[in-house]
């Protein structure tokens, strides 16, 4: 991935080198600063169009922010491009425009979307023009593509020829009883609601590096070339900025290490209408997850950073004072039980009584496997876990997961219970009507897995703690889940804009 972004004079010399063998280049500029399903399809396109595609980044200080947008940095914004297997070579561009990577270049190709014009009547915007006048003045030719990124204005639906047959006959099924309209129209009206989310606070770590092999001596130990590493919000914070995409007020109830060095980060990836409560360990620190990635994305190990010690006496009876105080005043109670030791059961005592609804999910990882089930929680409203999750809480293998999960949703008292299934989809289980809902995955481009659970809990559980219908609740879920795996681990939350405008392609 690294090996991907280069200096601009190396890409010079490439290009050149590239162009004396009569390969086609194409070539295209942008921010990216939100990474959308459909400037990854347009990226696939442009590929196709020649034999290399070289992305220029534009650098911070050309990026557009907005109170509901935040800028990622050209080293983020440029690491994203560069994991995409379509695209050859990056290299960061501070100027307001490609013109001068134009001129030395002179890419057989120009990509040309619409997200590079201005939505006034003037057309192109003087950036536009330039770069188009650049290109034609050596006889290049512009690749106009209308359809980058979801805005639902297409008139065609380029996506669907990337999604599976089952997910077309799904949202053929969907579209008879539903609108984008009508859906949208309902997900906005969350907005009115409060939402308390408790959980473990994680920052997780990516190491960037290059594996070398085994070790000469020890045989089984893989040697690794380290590149560089970047750190996100994970855990109950991601959960956070999710809803605070769609809900009006968050509240945050997490625990971190007492004068831990994280905190001036975590409180600066905090959503603005995120009110976080913190809780201070007197002993150990917040939990960081350093996993190392090859430059395909693929997990090497990992590395826990945490003391797994349960909560201290004092400590615990605090947290449960206020969650007995507080927790009514919400409309959705979000629990995201990692199982790392910060929700008690004290705790989810107090959650289970005094929850409006409880929404809750109890992950398996490799810091608790085989002690952290959903039975720990004898009262609730709605539990999302995935397939081995279920089985291994009811300690069955093989029996088909609705009738499994159906006996275990009885034993929580839940009314709606969902069962992630990876690349299979999902379920939704409504207990009141004994219906089953069913969805396939609706993802088209995995970049990483890590954090999709996470979005899905969050959409899912507040449509239904905000009465969306649990169909729709399934669906809304799972089109966060996919926009979200497209997404390196929580270097960005799935944006309301974002998913509106997914929703109006899909269904449109």
């Amino acid at each position: 991935m690294l090996q991907k972004i280069i200096a601009k004079n190396d890409l010079v010399e490439k290009v050149r080198f590239l162009q004396e063998q009569e390969r086609q280049i194409v070539y295209c500029h942008g921010t990216f600063n939100s990474l959308h399903l459909g400037d990854i399809l347009n990226l696939r396109k442009a590929r196709q169009e020649g034999d290399v595609l070289v992305v220029s980044i534009a650098t911070d200080r050309f990026v557009s922010q907005s109170p509901s947008q935040s800028a990622y940095s050209v080293a983020m914004r440029a690491e994203s491009i560069a994991e995409l297997s379509c695209v050859d070579w990056v290299i960061i561009l501070d100027a307001p425009n490609a013109v001068s990577v134009i001129r030395e270049i002179q890419p057989d190709l120009f990509l040309f979307t619409s997200n590079m014009k201005e939505s006034d009547q003037n057309g192109y915007s003087s950036d536009r023009i330039q770069e188009k006048n650049a290109v034609e003045a050596f006889g290049g030719r512009l690749l106009v593509l209308d359809k980058p990124s979801f805005t639902g204005d297409e008139d065609d639906n380029d996506i669907l020829a990337e999604l599976s047959p089952s997910v077309r006959n799904y949202l053929h099924r969907l579209k008879k009883e539903y609108s984008a309209t009508d859906i949208i129209h309902q997900a906005k009206s969350l907005k009115s609601l409060k939402v308390l989310v408790v959980g473990e606070a994680i920052v997780d770590e990516y190491c960037y590096s290059t594996p070398m092999g085994m070790t000469g001596k020890s045989g089984n130990i893989i040697s690794v070339h380290y590149g560089s590493n970047e750190f996100f919000a994970g855990g109950s914070l991601a959960v956070a900025n999710h809803l605070a995409e769609f809900a009006g007020e968050v509240t945050l109830l997490t625990g971190l290490g007492k004068d831990d060095v994280h905190e001036p980060f975590i409180r600066g990836k905090l959503a603005e209408n995120v009110t976080p409560n913190f809780y201070y360990f007197n002993q150990g620190q917040t939990l960081v997850k350093k996993r190392y990635i090859d430059k395909n994305m693929n997990k090497l190990f990992e590395v826990y950073l945490y003391d797994n010690a349960p909560l201290s006496p004092s400590l615990d009876a605090e947290i449960c004072q206020w969650i007995n105080r507080n927790a009514k005043n919400y409309d959705v109670v979000l629990v995201a039980d990692y199982g790392n030791g910060f929700i008690s059961s004290s705790m989810v005592s107090a959650l289970s009584d005094s929850a409006k609804f409880l929404a809750v999910n109890t992950q398996i990882n490799s810091g608790n496997r085989g002690h952290h089930v959903i039975t720990r929680y004898p009262n609730l409203d709605y539990a999302s876990i995935n397939e081995p999750e279920v089985r291994l809480a009811t300690h069955n293998r093989h029996d088909p997961i609705t009738m499994i999960a159906d006996d275990l949703a009885a034993a929580v008292k839940a009314k709606y219970f969902a069962i992630t299934m990876g690349q299979t989809g999902a379920v939704m289980l409504n207990l009141q009507d004994r219906k089953a809902h069913d969805i396939p995955a609706l993802s088209t481009h995995v970049v990483d897995r890590i954090g999709a659970g996470d979005a899905f809990l969050s959409l899912s559980g507040l449509c239904l703690a905000g009465g969306i219908h649990p169909k729709l609740a399934l669906f809304l879920g799972s089109a966060a889940a996919a926009l979200d795996v497209a997404i390196v681990c929580n270097r960005q939350t799935v944006g309301a804009d974002h998913l509106f405008g997914y929703i109006k392609t899909l269904m449109e």
